[in-house]
């Protein structure tokens, strides 16, 4: 037992020699490995304080879930910032001691860490300001999917193809954002559809408001409407307008299923779909010649 205290009391004595300053105060190994545990515990718990706010305390109230990501979020990087500053004090290293340090951080910011403060500073001003929230539908670039999880750094879509993207949260800020599901899930959809010359379009009119009516996934109110938008070179040019609030998440199987409809109803009652057409006039030189 004696001979284990005394290689604790060695093992400590080693620790406690100072390896560097700070300012006026030394920094031993012992405070460095007080430091990085310390941190690595402010991490684990501040993001288990995370998940119990999200899942469990804020599940009591009537906030929507993107709501509650977003004020987790913002308390485990309050308690990680105010966590940190104590931490340092509690390790006995001197604050004052860091300016230059803090001053060299500032200038690699600068230079090497713009994305990733640009990013973060992004993702703090969408979690205030919730441009858009987890579970939302979404379009940025060529992107579009579901947001599953904003982040200090990126967000995460996940794609109708179950695929993972990983936007920096920049995006969100700099470029045009199409959010889907911001204001309430109702959405018009836009199907466009042609009709040969000579048609009744009191008939196409009536067979596309039915094909709208029997859908399940298109709304009564508002109600579905049609509307003759141009004389094309090939046709007559519709377009049947119908709102949903199911399948905003994929939009090309309502608007597959409406076409399959419309492709049906046309066949039986005989209206013709068109397709380009080109008059090819051959003339002769009067000697029987093409010219």
């Amino acid at each position: 037992m004696e001979t284990l205290m005394e290689l604790i009391g060695t093992v400590r004595q080693y620790l406690e020699i100072p390896i560097l300053k700070l300012g006026g105060a030394p920094v031993t190994l012992w405070a460095i490995i007080q430091l990085v545990v310390l941190v690595a515990l402010l991490f684990y718990l501040s993001g288990k304080l995370r998940t119990w706010i999200v899942e469990q305390f804020l599940t009591r109230t009537r906030m929507e879930l993107g709501a509650r990501q977003a004020t987790g979020s913002i308390i485990r990087y309050t308690i990680i910032a105010i966590g940190f500053i104590v931490i340092l004090q509690t390790a006995g290293i001197d604050l004052t001691a860091l300016n230059v340090l803090a001053g060299a951080v500032g200038i690699g910011v600068g230079f090497g860490l713009q994305n990733i403060v640009n990013n973060f500073v992004s993702g703090i001003i969408i979690l205030f300001e919730r441009p858009i929230k987890v579970g939302d539908r979404i379009v940025v670039g060529t992107v579009e999917g579901d947001v599953v999880h904003i982040g200090g750094r990126s967000t995460t879509v996940v794609t109708n193809d179950n695929i993972t993207i990983i936007v920096p949260n920049s995006k969100f800020i700099t470029e045009n954002v199409v959010n889907w599901s911001h204001n309430e899930r109702k959405v018009r959809f836009r199907i466009p559809v042609s009709v040969a010359y000579g048609s009744d379009v009191h008939l196409v009119e009536r067979l596309l408001l039915e094909v709208a009516a029997d859908n399940a996934d298109v709304l009564e109110k508002p109600p579905p409407a049609v509307r003759l938008m141009e004389f094309g070179d090939s046709g007559l040019n519709f377009e049947l307008r119908a709102w949903s609030t199911t399948l905003i998440h994929r939009r090309g199987l309502l608007t597959s299923a409406l076409n399959y409809g419309i492709y049906k109803a046309f066949t039986e009652n005989g209206i013709e779909i068109p397709f380009p057409r080109r008059d090819i006039r051959i003339f002769n030189d009067g000697m029987g010649n093409p010219s």
